[in-house]
């Protein structure tokens, strides 16, 4: 396969993963740290089931993974550089979105943080 297709088939994974709601709601919960189905329905106010089902689509994305402990399953996502890269992701888009400057110190992003001589 090559580089490039296998970036794409990356990012559509990712894309896939985050295209629902309820999961980037998921998703955006476990990034505080691994959790139960019971208790991530309860928190997010929907069925045990559609948080199963979601549960599943973001396994087979390669985001998240579960723990089996007992008779219970723990969720986390599956690697902590994609937790940061997630909330990276989050500080971007709600700076963008609100128009505000990044305010990063040591940001290299032509045009984003020049200040006027």
């Amino acid at each position: 396969m090559h580089a490039l297709d296998a970036m794409t088939d990356v990012m559509t994974r990712v894309g896939r993963a985050m295209s629902d709601r309820t999961r980037a709601r998921i998703l955006v919960r476990l990034l505080d740290g691994g959790t139960h189905p019971a208790d991530l329905a309860r928190e997010l106010g929907v069925s045990k089931q559609n948080v199963s089902n979601h549960l599943a689509c973001l396994r087979g994305c390669g985001l998240v993974v579960g723990e089996q402990r007992g008779r219970q399953t723990r969720y986390e996502v599956v690697d902590p550089h994609l937790v940061a890269a997630i909330r990276e992701l989050l500080r971007v888009t709600l700076a963008v979105a609100e128009n505000e400057p990044c305010g990063d110190a040591s940001c290299t992003v032509p045009g984003c943080c020049e200040q006027a001589a």
